[in-house]
């Protein structure tokens, strides 16, 4: 089993995705508060983080004030939740390719274990006690475990009993938990997936993370909340992680807080277009599935946000045969489908597999954007349905053996 996450990747990402157009109703918001010279206080200011309260209320989380943080974006905000803890991390694997990079910039080892599979989001439970075990051995003091209810990469929710079992797990190693829940709002048939959180399971020993750019606001507008236990162990470890913040710094843009301020009330033009989104994910996330799936490679049925993981072991020969032995290649050979390998979520670079994602389906253009999002079936719209043929020829023509 590993010990560490490997060294940073030197190569460039692939350029990110345009996203969906901008709400016109916060388009507005913003502008109205073009001329707020001042940003956001460290953490966020007081009438942001009550807004954060009234979103996690509705999802059942009680909330204070006192108990969140708001910060530019969940990277800078995990950074300051490993900043005020003091060992190493462990990550399930794969995982969001944002969690290592901070505990590598802090010097934090890095620890990856195993998610089971029938789902993505959270280690095997026992795989976890081995890493944590073997961590021990080598030295290193494991403090935090992150995990993710709605999971980047493979777009999967854990069963409520798997969650359970990781949590008291992680709890009986005095671990605290990271809960990722940025995706979930993303379901993508909210009457067909249960969704908990960490944190209605373990109160006092969760911190809640969740970036409002897949959901709430546009990802050009960066911002990240965390909600904190209401405990004293809670308070202090908020009140480290605000002097983390401070430190960097990196406050909040005033307009934006602003805006993300009214997008947390969830008035219901934002409500209905989060529920669009999820829609649309969902019908094009099963397109790519039954793509992929039907060109002979394993991948779970996503339920949650834009993206799936494909597992293109079982076609290793043909590819191999086409001198596609790593993900870096199988990265570039399907680039135009938002193609990331998953040496980028913390899978050994030798296995053969990528997450796709949705948002390479959208268009070019904010005209064809809207039309996806304005579409009774977009899957019936001529760019997408040349997308998605375009990628069934791809995987064809490298999974085929020359002389098939």
């Amino acid at each position: 089993m590993q010990r560490t996450a490997p060294d940073p990747q030197r190569e460039p990402d692939p350029d990110p995705p345009v996203g969906l157009p901008v709400l016109p109703e916060l388009a507005a918001h913003l502008s109205a508060a073009a001329d707020r010279t001042e940003p956001e206080p460290p953490g966020g200011g007081a009438p942001l983080r009550t807004a954060a309260c009234g979103y996690w209320e509705r999802r059942g989380l009680v909330t204070t004030p006192d108990r969140v943080l708001a910060a530019p974006g969940a990277p800078a905000l995990l950074l300051a939740l490993y900043a005020a803890t003091d060992g190493a991390v462990v990550l399930p694997r794969p995982c969001s390719a944002w969690y290592a990079p901070p505990a590598r910039l802090l010097g934090r080892p890095v620890h990856f274990a195993p998610v089971p599979a029938e789902s993505g989001g959270v280690p095997d439970p026992f795989a976890l006690l081995e890493t944590v075990r073997r961590a021990r051995m080598h030295g290193d003091s494991p403090r935090v475990l992150v995990l993710s209810v709605a999971d980047d990469p493979t777009g999967t929710c854990p069963a409520p009993e798997q969650l359970h079992e990781v949590c008291e797990a992680a709890a009986d190693e005095g671990l605290w938990i990271i809960s990722d829940e940025t995706r979930r709002d993303l379901l993508h048939d909210p009457h067909d997936t249960v969704l908990l959180s960490p944190a209605e399971m373990l109160p006092g020993e969760v911190v809640v993370l969740t970036d409002l750019r897949s959901t709430l606001v546009p990802a050009a507008w960066p911002a990240a909340l965390a909600r904190f236990p209401g405990t004293d162990r809670g308070a202090i470890f908020r009140a480290v992680a605000l002097d983390a913040l401070t430190a960097i710094p990196a406050p909040i843009a005033g307009p934006v807080g602003c805006a993300v301020t009214h997008a947390l009330g969830e008035p219901d033009e934002v409500r209905a277009r989060t529920a669009t989104v999820a829609r649309l994910y969902g019908t094009l996330a099963a397109a790519l599935h039954h793509t992929v799936t039907e060109a002979g490679a394993v991948c779970r049925p996503p339920r949650s946000g834009s993206h799936l993981y494909a597992d293109l072991e079982p076609l290793r020969r043909p590819l191999a045969a086409r001198g596609i032995v790593e993900s870096r290649a199988l990265e570039r050979k399907l680039a135009p489908w938002g193609a990331r390998g998953g040496h980028r979520f913390g899978d050994a670079p030798g296995a053969l597999r990528v997450r796709l994602g949705a948002e390479a389906l959208l268009g070019a253009d904010r005209e064809l954007r809207h039309r996806v999002l304005t579409a009774p079936d977009p899957l019936e719209l001529p760019h997408i349905t040349e997308a998605l043929t375009a990628l069934s020829r791809a995987l064809a023509g490298l999974t085929t053996s020359a002389g098939g």
